[in-house]
């Protein structure tokens, strides 16, 4: 059964625009929230960031860090920013967000391109968990739930459907994106093999398909609003339990093949 009980912790990633934006707007507008809501960007001063500027001025719960998810210094100094302000308390949930999908065909890809995209959209999310698996090492063993969930200790990679290789022949005309399916088909990896090192320490690893987005990454063709999006994650995100553990689901909760 699922992990009870609020979420003391949460960090997004990519939290400046479009699901990471919405997503910490929904945790500080939650009746019980977090006490902690860390949102991060690569530049936390500048233009981009000024909607979260603006929220952080009226949450005090709400803590901006500068991250930069390919810089593993920029990583390492979040990490103890946000060790600081827990101050002592771990990290309960974890939302590897930012990414990228520039365009990319089979004929115009190239391995410059290919690297960069990995880069953002694996190596980033492997980073970012591996800086802060003691904070969440620390919430999951101070937890007194048995079972999985976000209110103990919980990481969320932001995949897609585009990165299933079963189900590539339904979406390969339409979104050929070839770097970003195969970046998130990798991150699928990734997710499953977090989900089976971190199992007996009772962190809770997931894939998330937050659907077809109007976002800068999913154009205004998209089928979805960013808040129709968010909304079916959040209610995702409080009934995550041990059977969705190393799988992929989608926004609705239902599961997707790898």
């Amino acid at each position: 059964m699922a992990s009870g009980g609020p979420i003391g912790s949460v960090l997004v990633t990519g939290a400046n625009r479009g699901i990471g934006l919405e997503l910490v707007k929904r945790f500080l507008a939650k009746a019980n929230p977090p006490k902690v809501v860390f949102a991060t960007c690569r530049d936390p001063e500048g233009p981009r960031a000024q909607e979260l500027r603006a929220l952080a001025s009226k949450h005090p719960n709400l803590a901006i860090l500068q991250l930069e998810t390919t810089d593993p210094k920029s990583i390492q100094a979040a990490a103890k920013k946000a060790e600081a302000r827990l101050g002592g308390a771990g990290l309960n949930l974890l939302i590897n967000n930012a990414g990228i999908m520039p365009a990319c065909t089979l004929e115009s890809a190239t391995s410059e391109h290919m690297l960069d995209v990995y880069n953002t959209n694996l190596v980033g999310p492997m980073l970012v968990t591996k800086e802060f698996l003691p904070l969440l090492r620390k919430a999951a063993h101070a937890s007194v739930h048995k079972g999985m969930g976000c209110g103990k200790a919980t990481i969320i990679n932001m995949s897609t459907i585009l990165g299933s290789i079963e189900k590539a022949p339904e979406h390969y005309a339409l979104f050929p994106v070839v770097s970003y399916r195969c970046s998130k088909a990798a991150l699928n990896m990734l997710t499953k093999l977090q989900s089976m090192g971190f199992k007996e320490e009772g962190i809770l690893c997931v894939a998330i398909h937050p659907g077809w987005v109007k976002t800068d990454l999913g154009t205004e063709k998209a089928d979805l609003t960013v808040e129709e999006s968010v909304k079916g994650i959040m209610d995702v995100l409080c009934n995550l339990s041990e059977k969705q553990h190393g799988i992929l689901v989608t926004w609705e909760g239902k599961t997707l093949p790898w």
